[in-house]
């Protein structure tokens, strides 16, 4: 049984520390000693404290900035080269008994068709992604304890990994839903989930409890103590993320890596992914309430200073962002983005016929049409979920990324999920320019058994082969 009163979440994200962490990072934004120190400590591929990383956002020098963005795209490149790993959301569900104040969803909005999909919609939702040529999806849910339950959202998973569909098929579900107890986290990870996803929204409390004022996500300590309680379930890959636009980017910011660094020491490992979404517009949600929205300038940096505090953290960046800001955010430290994503309820059948959808898209682009952009812009679109399958999860994977090991996994996978999309799915353009990319990269690969592993796959794959192991 959770109890209400608990004040832990209030202790990892100290109040009084952020405030001062920002006097701090005001106080010395221009201090060329400082300034230098941190970007020395950040060079060393290791991260930054909260405390440092707030000085850089605060800073506001031309060449900081300059030598912050060269960084990021340093370290990015190192740790992950040029992958991309590729996703999509799945909406099971709007109906929610929260009153956000942020999103459609909530229980008091009459305007917006209430939907929850049938076991045989999903079959029909999945089809369709997987003839795209997805391999991972996100599920998302309101909260409805009658009309949502969680037996539902299991059975949900257990029906898309079931799907198999021409070559297609879902090797990795990751979940984004309400916090919930730890013996439903104990229910979730024995039914396979991936990453478990949960947005903070905002750090600040009072404005968390304005923002959220009834329903169970207005208690904060239960919403912000979930990442414990489904790690001490077992769940050893979750996802962190604030709302850009609902408070103070800086306080959230820092709010955002003090989660991370408690989750470090307190449970071991640091979180999987770290989301970086803003509001967008939606139904029943006026945007001239939210004067905290931020600039794309700012956004960048908040972006860059991430990938550096945090270098061995995915970041993931959704299709709220234009192109043109995906294209920036990539160098910047982007590491897993969505593609051909519908954020209604039935979205990818019905094709948002009803108006069902959390927020409003910006990248409307099919998947291939990412697919292929990526690839012109010289990085490699994955749809690799192997980590996951042969339990690279938590402090494992986290050790193989911070040795630099993990390359030679992800890139032997990631051209060979990309050949499969390529035979499978692609446009003919997006194939030719795939096909090149491939030989390229593959002569790259160091290891020479490695590489004759890669080549005779690629030439099983060429001949029809599928086996799903990647």
């Amino acid at each position: 049984m959770y109890n209400s009163k608990s004040n832990m979440a209030t202790e990892f994200i100290d109040d009084e520390e952020i405030l001062a962490t920002l006097e701090f990072a005001s106080r010395n934004r221009e201090n060329r000693v400082l300034l230098e120190e941190i970007l020395e400590k950040a060079g060393q591929f290791k991260g930054l404290s909260y405390r440092d990383a707030a000085v850089l956002l605060e800073c506001e020098l031309e060449d900081v900035k300059n030598s912050v963005f060269s960084l990021a795209e340093h370290i990015k490149k190192k740790f992950y080269g040029n992958r991309i790993v590729m996703f999509a959301p799945l909406y099971l569900s709007n109906y929610c008994i929260n009153e956000c104040r942020y999103c459609p969803y909530h229980g008091s909005n009459r305007h917006i068709a209430r939907k929850q999909l049938s076991q045989e919609d999903i079959v029909k939702e999945v089809i369709a992604l997987q003839d795209m040529g997805h391999k991972r999806l996100a599920l998302e849910t309101g909260e409805d304890p009658e009309n949502c339950p969680i037996e539902y959202v299991l059975e949900s998973i257990k029906t898309i990994y079931s799907i198999k569909h021409k070559n297609g098929a879902i090797r990795r579900v990751n979940v984004n839903i309400a916090a919930t107890t730890a013996e439903n986290y104990k229910k979730l990870k024995e039914a396979g989930i991936g990453t478990y996803i949960l947005f903070q929204e905002t750090y600040h409390k009072p404005t968390y409890e304005y923002l959220h004022p009834k329903g169970p996500k207005h208690n904060y300590a239960y919403h912000t103590e979930a990442m414990d309680r489904a790690m001490e379930a077992g769940i050893d890959d979750v996802g962190l993320g604030v709302l850009f636009g609902l408070n103070l980017y800086k306080y959230d910011f820092v709010g955002l890596l003090m989660h991370a660094r408690h989750l470090e020491d307190a449970r071991g490992v640091g979180p999987h992914t770290i989301s970086v979404p803003r509001i967008r517009p939606a139904d029943d949600v006026d945007l001239n309430e939210y004067s905290n929205a931020i600039p794309d300038e700012i956004f960048e940096k908040i972006v860059a200073i991430l990938r550096i505090a945090v270098p061995y953290t995915g970041i993931i960046m959704s299709t709220r962002e234009s192109e043109k800001t995906r294209a920036e955010c990539l160098k910047l430290g982007v590491s897993q983005i969505s593609g051909g994503s519908s954020t209604s309820v039935g979205g990818y059948v019905e094709k948002e016929e009803e108006n069902t959808a959390q927020f409003e898209v910006n990248d409307t682009r099919t998947l291939d049409e990412i697919v292929n952009w990526l690839i012109k812009l010289g990085y490699l679109p994955s749809f690799c979920t192997a980590c996951y399958r042969e339990g690279r999860t938590g402090d494992r994977f986290m050790r193989l990324v911070k040795s630099g090991a993990i390359a030679n996994v992800c890139q032997p996978n990631a051209l060979m999920t990309l050949k499969e999309y390529l035979e499978d799915y692609a446009s003919e353009d997006t194939k030719n320019h795939g096909e090149r990319m491939i030989s390229d990269e593959v002569e790259t690969l160091r290891n020479p058994d490695v590489k004759r592993i890669v080549r005779e796959h690629l030439s099983e794959l060429r001949e029809g082969k599928r086996d799903f192991r990647f």
